[in-house]
């Protein structure tokens, strides 16, 4: 009766822990770091100080409001996200496309596009930095043989942001490419069949048999990369190393990740920064609100 009993027990309570150690993990790593940024968002809390805490309310989040720099790193997510993000997945649909046939080397050119992606964002940024430089770059030496002058990428408005979107765009092409090709890889082949046999070309193929089959991946890209977008701190802190968090001379390039480092980290306002911390959670609630809203109207269809 003991063996048997012990077997039920197994039966029964073994799955809850093999899930455990996850849900423990998430606990002390995720859940609790979460509700601590939120409660320390509505206290004065220094970070010289941590204990000491003083009740503010929803202070910290009325002051983004009126806050400019608040506002200019917003903008410039924005735009560093769009700027990196229509262009690296159209060029990791074609790069699918091409890859999807079959080719010589295949798996070599495969695991070729997923290079960038393994490699150290400060090693890429820094390669970038001298490429981007205004006195000896590569890039304005490509300009100026083709008749451009030179451009300063790192003190520009929109130059510096098109750098950094490059240095993103170049990382994280290979990465959907590969999830793209795994996608049409799944397509079947009879609707490629069915349209060869009406006549359909191989462009016309990709962009009535390939392109609609690949909408739900392509969705999922996009959200995921406008939530890497919106986190962006690496590549714009790197690209300026003497302005630091503070994302060039006038701020041009400073993303909503740089603005709250700037504000928990070097002007050692934890507050402000779990504010802000915050601010970006509900901005990626309202993207994944919208992806699925879409979803369901393209569903609905």
């Amino acid at each position: 009766m003991w063996r048997s009993r012990r077997y039920r027990w197994d039966l029964r309570w073994s799955p809850y822990a093999f899930v455990a150690p996850f849900f423990l993990f998430f606990a002390a790593f995720g859940l609790f770091p979460l509700l601590y940024t939120g409660w320390a968002a509505l206290h004065q809390v220094e970070l010289t100080d941590p204990d000491s805490m003083t009740w503010v309310g929803l202070r910290n989040f009325t002051r983004l409001w009126d806050d400019e720099f608040f506002w200019n790193a917003l903008r410039n997510t924005v735009t560093i996200g769009l700027l990196s993000t229509v262009p690296q997945l159209a060029i990791a649909l074609g790069v699918a496309h091409l890859l999807n046939y079959r080719l010589r080397g295949s798996a070599f050119f495969r695991v070729a596009v997923l290079t960038p992606y393994a490699t150290s964002v400060a090693a890429a940024t820094l390669v970038f930095v001298l490429l981007f430089g205004r006195d000896y770059g590569m890039i304005n030496w490509a300009l100026s043989a083709v008749g451009f002058g030179a451009v300063d990428w790192q003190n520009g408005t929109f130059a510096s942001q098109l750098a950094v979107s490059t240095i993103v765009i170049w990382r994280w092409t290979g990465y959907n490419a590969l999830i793209y090709l795994a996608a049409m890889q799944a397509v079947p082949g009879e609707l490629y069949e069915s349209a060869a046999l009406d006549g359909a070309s191989r462009w016309q193929q990709f962009l009535h048999v390939t392109v609609p089959s690949l909408r739900p991946t392509i969705l999922f890209t996009c959200v995921v990369s406008t939530i890497g977008a919106t986190q962006l701190f690496g590549e714009p802190l790197l690209f300026n190393g003497g302005a630091g968090a503070t994302g060039g001379s006038d701020h041009q390039f400073q993303t909503l990740g740089l603005y709250l480092y700037e504000q928990g980290w070097v002007n050692l306002h934890l507050g402000r920064a779990s504010a802000i911390a915050w601010a970006m959670f509900l901005i990626l609630l309202l993207i994944a609100g919208a992806a699925r809203l879409l979803r369901g109207r393209g569903d609905s269809r």
